[in-house]
Order: structure tokens, then sequence, then C-alpha cells
């Protein structure tokens, strides 16, 4: 699965630095429709757009094609392809389309791909595990306790990453692995847009102990319950910070 693109160093730091802010433009202006499906640009009209060089261009077109985003036609120019054919699941397709409009159904999507996924890779986790990724798992789980009571969101959304990341790896199933990066990107979505608690709530963060006592433990129905529980409450948060706050319970 696409991890994201790879910008190659070769021509030192500002030709890398400027080949990745031509696709940050590129991908952005597509993935929130002021570049619509089906408009075909020329590749001196992009040149001029972001005032780079015809091989600056070419390369973000290069990774732009690679993402499905857009497609290079003879003697027509670059066009932009709809939404059914990007590839969702590269993680700054997925990043783009969270600062769009369209973020919360991207959210949705997200979190209903981790229902499907994370229960069971926690299952196997507590399976395959060896003892001390177990144990790891468990710490993390701790570390997370207490972050989770303190107001430094961005080091409980760090930890957090890294908890679902092992649960995914300790699977021991490859492909569940490579769904990290998009896991990663939803939950730094939730959090960036407001779409989490300010402050964890108690049952999230037993409920991730839970998952890591029963991995620890071997106990494969419990993590799989726990970590079903888990996404339950996400999708319980997402809808009711989604919602107006004169609406919200």
């Amino acid at each position: 699965m696409p991890s994201g693109p790879h910008h190659s160093s070769a021509q030192g730091p500002p030709s890398g630095s400027l080949h990745a802010k031509v696709l940050e433009d590129l991908g952005s202006a597509i993935a929130d429709g002021s570049l619509a499906a089906g408009s075909v640009l020329q590749i001196e009209e992009l040149e001029e757009r972001c005032a780079v060089s015809r091989s600056v261009v070419r390369e973000a077109v290069r990774v732009l094609a690679s993402m499905g985003l857009v497609t290079m036609r003879r003697r027509v120019g670059v066009q932009v392809l709809p939404s059914s054919e990007w590839n969702v699941y590269d993680p700054e397709v997925v990043r783009w389309r969270l600062e769009t409009s369209g973020r919360l159904a991207q959210i949705q999507s997200l979190t209903e791909l981790r229902i499907a996924v994370e229960p069971e890779a926690a299952k196997l986790a507590a399976t395959r595990a060896p003892q001390e990724q177990a144990a790891e798992i468990l710490a993390l789980a701790g570390e997370l306790w207490v972050a989770g009571n303190e107001t430094a969101s961005e080091r409980f959304l760090e930890l957090d990453i890294e908890f679902h990341r092992l649960i995914l790896v300790a699977s021991g199933n490859e492909m569940f692995s490579a769904l990290h990066p998009l896991i990663a990107e939803g939950l730094a979505g939730r959090t960036h847009y407001g779409l989490m608690p300010e402050r964890p709530h108690l049952e999230a963060l037993q409920r991730h102990m839970d998952v890591a006592v029963a991995i620890q433990h071997s106990r494969p129905d419990d993590a799989h319950a726990a970590m079903e529980a888990i996404m339950d409450r996400a999708i319980a948060e997402m809808r009711e910070l989604s919602r107006p706050p004169e609406e919200r319970s």
C-alpha cells in the first residue's frame, strides 16, 4: 500500500522544498475542487501558476499521476481526474481531503475502516505478540493514561498514534501494519480539526488499558471487545462534536 511519495533530495534542499510546495499546492487545489475534475491544464500554465521551472512541474505532475489525481494526455495536457480514480489509501491524499469542507466524510470513512480492522488486529496481537512487544503496548497505555489527564493534546496524539501503530504491527499481519499511515492521518485530523474531546474521556483511557492488558495476558476476545469499544466511542464523539455547539448534549 502506498505510504506517500518519497521526494528525491538529489538536487538539494531548495529544489526539494520547491517540489514539495508545488505538489502541496496542486494536490490541495484538486482535493478542494479549485481544480475541478475534467479540467485540462498545460504544463506552461502550471509553470506560470506555480512560478517554477518545467522540470519541477513535471515531477509534481508525475507524483500526482501516481496518486490517481491527474493523467497526462498527449496533445491535450494534464487532466484532473474525478475522486473515484484517486488512490484513497495514499496518506497525502487523505491529508488533503481532511483540509477541505468534506473532512467529516473522510474521517468517517477512515473510522469505518478502523472499525473493520483494528479490533481484529488487537485480537491477533493477543495471540501473536511476543512478550517484549506486549509489554511495550502496556507501557504506552500507561503513558496515554497520564497524558490524557494533562492538557498536552499533541503529546497525547503522538502516544495514541504510536499505540495504534504497535497493535497493527503486533497483529503479525503486514497488510494491517501498512494501514498505519492512514490511521495516523485520521487521528491527527480528528485532533487538529476539533473532532476530539478537549480531554480524553476516562472510559476511552480505560479501554486502551484494557486492550493492552488483554494482549499482555493473551486474551484475544477481550482485546477485540475493548478495541471495538474504543472505535464505538470514537464514532460517537465525532458525531457529537460535528454538531453545532447549541445542539450538543
